[in-house]
């Protein structure tokens, strides 16, 4: 046949197929999410999300030193105090859970990167992520708050702050208060694009930070919603936004491709915790190959357009790239 094109000139050794590669990956992308508890000693399993850890505050740098074996450079943490209010104080207390840790990790391991979840759903004995007027979260009130939260994981030595509240202005708030406090070189990780999704169940579990009544949908964005992302990436960006994110990511792809081609920040894809327990229990039910899965998925979130990806895989994936099975 005489064919003057033929596509799979391209694909018909492995090396001319990684030569050829679109996308490539890095574990210097990844992000690792840990959960440091406050009330525990040590490590414990965590139910709901197989494979993942609480750490005591004793433990962290475990945690940390298990990333740095795999390659995995930067960490997500999320904290679970050992008291709540109806305000959240102790998110921002000067020897909070967070703010400990951040200071066991950078004694031990300064040039790990530490980026600290700035939100009060942890915190709050009504696990919403603002200050509650009546049943409604109020705005305004609850920027003063997450500036203080802000400020507080900074002077601990957090490298980055990501406000993942979806309030109205958090990033100007933001902005501003760690500007006025000096913490200029403190980067903004603004959660733009967060959903009311369904895939959040497992953290909310690990977390201990489901609400105690309705939901988050006036605040979240409407998975309908396309063009809201693209304003609201928009907002954070003027805002002073460092880096844009998307979440979650795998039924978000189309969002992560026109927010990446609509900015030119830096953009992060959330891979969350109902992704990675679907993938889980799929394997565990001999449905799927787990390890080809995780690479295919992983890979799916940085051809859409995404520059890092915060995944609970993301010490395994590194493994797969240094390994040359995804890369």
């Amino acid at each position: 046949m005489d064919l003057i094109n033929r596509p799979r000139r391209l694909r018909r050794t492995d090396a001319i197929r990684r030569l050829n590669r679109e996308t490539r990956l890095s574990a210097e992308a990844l992000i690792y999410p840990i959960f440091v508890d406050e009330t525990l000693d040590h490590i414990r399993p965590i139910p709901s999300l197989p494979g993942q850890n609480h750490y005591g505050p004793d433990s962290v740098c475990r945690a940390v030193e298990e990333c740095l074996a795999h390659g995995v450079k930067h960490c997500i943490l999320f904290g679970l105090p050992a008291e709540k209010d109806a305000c959240g104080s102790s998110a921002w207390a000067e020897h909070g859970v967070i703010q400990e840790a951040v200071r066991t990790i950078k004694a031990n391991h300064p040039d790990f990167t530490i980026i600290t979840d700035v939100c009060m759903c942890e915190y709050t004995d009504h696990g919403h992520c603002g200050i509650l007027h009546g049943h409604e979260v109020d705005n305004d009130e609850t920027l003063e708050h997450l500036a203080r939260i802000a400020v507080s994981h900074a002077a601990a030595g957090a490298d980055m702050v990501a406000p993942s509240d979806m309030m109205d202005g958090h990033v100007a708030a933001l902005r501003r208060a760690l500007d006025e406090n000096g913490f200029q070189q403190a980067a903004i990780m603004a959660y733009s694009a967060k959903y009311a999704s369904a895939f959040y169940g497992p953290f909310r579990e690990a977390a201990g930070s489901a609400p105690s009544f309705g939901d988050r949908k006036s605040y979240q964005m409407d998975p309908h919603n396309r063009k809201e992302a693209l304003r609201e990436c928009r907002l954070d960006a003027d805002e002073g936004a460092d880096i844009l994110m998307v979440k979650p990511a795998l039924s978000y792809l189309d969002v992560i491709r026109e927010c990446a081609d609509a900015f030119d920040l830096p953009l992060c894809a959330y891979s969350v915790s109902g992704e990675y327990a679907m993938i889980k229990a799929a394997a565990a039910a001999g449905l799927v190959d787990e390890r080809r899965i995780m690479c295919e998925t992983a890979l799916s979130v940085f051809r859409a357009g995404a520059n890092m990806l915060i995944t609970y895989y993301a010490k395994e994936i590194a493994d797969a790239i240094e390994q040359g099975e995804i890369g």
